[in-house]
């Protein structure tokens, strides 16, 4: 399987750190709102690589972790703290906020046929491990206290800017987020590793630690977690791309200072979803949600094929119209798949042929455009019924477009359509109608349309096949 790794920006073979088994961590979401669509597209497509890695036959463990504490709105270590933010918006406690909203957030993840993670750990639930790395960093002297807080000291690195694409002009104090600069660092690249003063004196959320009662830093909660549940290694690391810095560069940074070796080997990273006005984003106010997305009459799954449609290193433009051509696209689809008949025996030597097509596409860097067009090639494929739908179900355990539930709910619909039309006639002439085609009678042909349309039946040529629908 070659997979593009931001450590290295280069498409690489993706070699677990033993065997086929899989250390995967995924950032999780910050829950002091609701993910909108944009922080979705990143889950869909960690999901559809999680589901190919064990389709491939990995064995693999995913840890995620919930940010309820610590996240800062800017990329310093300064700005809104997103958890209070939330807290005063709707008068609620910050755990009260974190609760409701990582409720919401899986119940998304649900609609969009998202796997739960095999672990999933609220930053809440990790206060003594964070401690405890934070205090082996200092005992290392790769950490230092100033002003009250406890830091990660970068000068201490052979190298920082690990992924290689950070401008240093970009760090200057000021140019992110337009923030005062923390005199209390010794490097302006320094990060907090844990808060015991703040500009945030009504902090909820404090405990006891060596150095005051305070909070932990954002950055730490990841790498804690991670080794916490995946041990000293980790095989692939996920998030969006606007993570890879400073968080995921921090990450590297003090989880290696701790470890004393090499901890994750492949970083993926999925680009942002855009819309007219640019990167979707919580911080522009009105943002896109899968409730309003269903209120407006889209089914969830829709948006999850619009994404599969795209390269997870390209970026995505969002609009209506791309996504109404998509619901179009997925119901063809699914009529196609309700047309087909679930008898005869499964052609072995064909499934296997297009299994080895659908791997093809998805081992050249989760290339999920080629899946799903290794689903309308099996559809036009010269084989059985059974064998498609076969081979529909095998490829949708990574797809997750629920195509066959779907198509079964179609025919379910058509079979009381058709409760009391006689079947056996429509069919009878729809194949006289076929025959008169093929014999060039246009005049018989057209006739039998008419007779068909006059008993509601509406007749869809195309270059798969003929289909016919009862008009209410």
């Amino acid at each position: 399987m070659i997979l593009y790794n931001t450590l290295g920006n280069e498409k690489q073979e993706f070699i677990p750190f033993e065997g086929n088994k899989v250390r995967m961590y995924t950032c999780g979401p910050t829950v002091y709102h609701y993910a909108h669509i944009g922080n979705l597209r990143t889950y869909i497509m960690e999901d559809v690589l999680e589901k190919y890695l064990r389709y491939a036959g990995y064995d693999v463990k995913r840890v995620m972790n919930i940010t309820d504490v610590g996240h800062l709105s800017s990329d310093a270590d300064t700005g809104e703290d997103k958890m209070l933010k939330g807290a005063k918006r709707e008068k609620k406690t910050v755990l009260e906020i974190a609760k409701f909203y990582t409720d919401a957030f899986f119940e998304d993840c649900k609609k969009l046929n998202i796997k739960t993670p095999d672990v999933v750990e609220p930053a809440t639930n990790c206060i003594a491990e964070f401690i405890d790395m934070v205090s082996v960093l200092l005992e290392k002297d790769y950490a230092y206290i100033s002003g009250g807080n406890v830091y990660f000291d970068t000068s201490k690195l052979d190298k920082y800017y690990v992924f290689g694409n950070q401008k240093e002009e970009d760090l200057e104090v000021g140019v992110r987020d337009d923030v005062e600069e923390d005199l209390a660092k010794k490097n302006k690249t320094d990060f907090v590793l844990w808060f015991t003063k703040s500009k945030f004196d009504d902090q909820e959320l404090k405990w006891d630690s060596p150095w005051g009662i305070g909070y932990p830093g954002w950055h730490i909660e990841c790498s804690s977690i991670s080794i916490k549940h995946l041990g000293e290694y980790c095989d692939i690391h996920c998030g969006g791309v606007d993570n890879a810095f400073p968080h995921h560069t921090n990450e590297i940074a003090q989880s290696e200072a701790y470890l004393g070796h090499q901890w994750c080997k492949h970083w993926f990273h999925v680009l942002h979803l855009l819309d007219r006005r640019g990167k979707m984003s919580k911080s522009k106010g009105e943002f896109l949600t899968v409730s309003l997305l269903q209120e407006k009459g889209y089914n969830p799954l829709a948006y999850r094929m619009f994404c599969l449609q795209s390269h997870y290193r390209k970026p995505l433009m969002f609009d209506f119209d791309t996504l109404d051509n998509t619901v179009t696209a997925y119901n063809k689809l699914v009529n196609r798949i309700a047309n087909l008949k679930d008898d005869g025996e499964i052609e072995t030597a064909v499934a296997d042929e297009y299994i080895a097509k659908f791997k093809e596409s998805m081992d050249n860097d989760l290339n999920t455009s080629l899946g799903l067009t290794c689903v309308y090639d099996v559809l036009k494929a010269k084989t059985n019924d059974k064998t498609k739908l076969f081979l529909i179900a095998d490829f949708d355990k990574v797809l997750s477009l629920d195509l066959i539930a779907a198509a079964e709910k179609v025919k379910a619909e058509n079979e009381t359509k058709t409760a009391d039309v006689d079947v056996a006639k429509i069919e009878e002439l729809i194949a006289k109608r076929t025959q008169a085609r093929a014999d060039k009678d246009w005049a018989t042909a057209d006739a039998i349309r008419d007779e068909l349309a006059a008993m509601h039946v509406i007749v869809k040529d195309s270059k798969y096949g003929i289909t016919w629908e009862i008009q209410n």
